[in-house]
């Protein structure tokens, strides 16, 4: 197969030649480009020049496409984006990109394009696409999900990375896919109150998590690994990042406005066929308990869901939250707020100890705040 270019507004795809060695050398120096990718560390001139030949066999056998990502008005070479073809009509994209392309939307663009050209008929006529990228790789995910594709999962232990194996995300796209997000991408906003702010969990808070989810109180109330430890606190983070990315909920941590560990947990799950209601819930650190912070929270959290998404909330229409029966202090936040009984669920709850406690229910709409 003949080499071919993509051209958009601002991008140019061409394949790279050699010379492009020294630049993709420089490129590939990067810290985003070797943590994201499966390329020699240290990466060489020699390395860039070995691709340069690869990269001309597969375009000559018809099996691997790649492109330099360049800018249009003077070819300079931004990233790598290739296809890797299977010859059953299924094609692998993959794509890195430099610091100076990166937030510019160049990448989508060049992506779009290739997609474009590879599912046309008189293109190269694929029947499938698919994306993998190692686990917390967010800025090709969220590439791929403005795209239209479907985010299949995760593969344990599935790509291999200089001989260490890592955990991979999956995602296709078919040729009748709308190529656009077809789940909401959820931001977590940083709110500010008056004694507690609400924003992103951080790395940083996993003490905070184990320390928090290793206290008599908080085990009494949620279903807790029995031995809570940093590696568990460290997996709730990330999956804090997960639930947004797919579209199903937010999870905040309380911090004092002026900074430091987190204080508490908040979440905000999204429900209901059209995801337009809420269910609630928090914890607080033991060094937190009593001075307010999960009523603020809680504030703070239910102004968000029932803003209009024009004003940069999730415009939601109802929310819901529960307590399982003796959890006094969760009652009375939930009561001082204006959450109005709704039922209760009899012995629904099973406690850590084995037993089993009454759910009691409240609901909440904007018209209750009013």
């Amino acid at each position: 197969m003949e080499p071919f270019e993509l051209r958009g507004d601002r991008v140019l795809l061409s394949a790279p030649t050699a010379d492009d060695v020294d630049r993709i050398a420089e490129l590939c120096q990067d810290a985003q480009v070797q943590e994201w990718t499966r390329l020699p560390s240290p990466y060489t001139r020699g390395h860039a020049a070995d691709f340069i030949n690869l990269a001309y066999q597969g375009w000559a056998q018809g099996t691997e496409l790649s492109w330099a990502l360049r800018e249009s008005h003077d070819g300079t070479v931004l990233g790598m984006i290739g296809l890797n073809l299977d010859g059953h009509g299924s094609g692998e994209i993959g794509f890195w990109m430099g610091p100076k392309g990166r937030g510019r939307g160049l990448v989508t663009t060049a992506v779009r394009l290739v997609i474009e050209r590879a599912f046309a008929p008189e293109g190269l006529g694929l029947q499938r696409m698919v994306w993998q990228a190692y686990v917390g790789n967010w800025a090709s995910r969220r590439v791929v999900w403005r795209l239209g594709f479907t985010f299949e999962g995760t593969l344990r232990s599935h790509l291999v990375q200089r001989g260490r194996r890592r955990d991979a995300w999956v995602a296709t796209l078919l040729p009748g896919d709308p190529s656009q997000p077809t789940t909401p991408w959820l931001d977590i906003p940083t709110i500010y109150g008056t004694r507690v702010m609400l924003r992103p969990f951080d790395e940083s808070d996993a003490d905070a998590v184990r320390e928090a989810c290793t206290d008599p109180i908080t085990r009494r109330w949620l279903t807790l690994p029995e031995a809570y430890t940093l590696a568990d606190a460290r997996g709730f983070i990330r999956g804090i990042s997960e639930s947004a990315a797919s579209g199903t909920g937010i999870t905040w941590a309380a911090a004092h406005p002026a900074g430091g560990p987190a204080l508490g947990c908040f979440s905000l799950a999204l429900e209901g066929p059209h995801r337009d209601q809420g269910s609630i819930g928090y914890w607080v650190h033991p060094t937190a308990r009593g001075v307010g912070v999960a009523t603020e929270a809680v504030r703070l959290m239910i102004r968000h869901a029932f803003v209009a998404t024009d004003d940069g909330g999730l415009g939601l229409r109802r929310l819901r939250v529960t307590h399982a029966e003796g959890n006094d202090a969760s009652r009375r936040v939930i009561e001082r707020i204006g959450f109005r009984r709704s039922g209760v669920e009899r012995s629904a709850v099973r406690l850590p100890d084995g037993t089993f406690d009454d759910h009691h229910w409240y609901d909440l709409l904007p018209d209750d705040l009013a």
